[in-house]
């Protein structure tokens, strides 16, 4: 790679640690190909990325970020993983870790917050955004629903008792 990639590529991932909602690092130790394709579409598919990046270039690039703190986690064959939405890429790595022994997480990072690789576990335990949003949407939508039924409710019983009548003067 050349300078000018290099220089290109120190500055892409500069961004990614400055302006990224979560950012985690995994081993990625004997994992295929056809294996990181497959976490790279999970991730796509979660609204996240996953690159792969010299370590030193990674150490330059956290330089001035608020993920500087993270420099001990880029040892050895590092991946990382990032979005914007703080679970799920999380989740993504969590879960492919436990089908792949091969990733391995290391850590990562939440906004200023550094996470080791229980903090990354409890991430992926959360609710996703939609999910959440689905659980806001259905407590606002349960007192509309409860009021309706409660205004509704005379008006049935008093629709019955008149059937009732009704039905009770044709036996007659």
């Amino acid at each position: 790679m050349d300078r000018a990639k290099k220089e290109e590529l120190v500055q892409t991932l500069h961004d990614i640690f400055d302006h990224t909602g979560v950012i985690v690092v995994a081993h990625y130790t004997g994992l295929s190909v056809s294996k990181m394709t497959e976490l790279r579409r999970q991730a796509r598919e979660a609204g996240g990325q996953v690159k792969v990046a010299k370590n030193r270039l990674a150490k330059i690039a956290l330089e001035g970020t608020q993920a500087e703190e993270m420099k001990e986690l880029f040892t050895g064959p590092t991946v990382i993983a990032f979005s914007d939405d703080p679970v799920a890429v999380p989740k993504v790595a969590v879960n492919f870790a436990k089908e792949n022994e091969s990733l391995v997480i290391l850590g990562g990072m939440m906004g200023a917050t550094v996470l080791d690789t229980d903090g990354v576990k409890y991430l992926a335990s959360l609710p996703s955004l939609d999910e959440l949003r689905g659980k806001l949407v259905g407590l606002i939508q349960a007192p509309a629903g409860k009021i309706a039924q409660v205004i509704n409710a005379p008006a049935g019983q008093l629709a019955r008792v008149f059937s009732a009548y009704g039905d009770k003067d044709e036996a007659a």
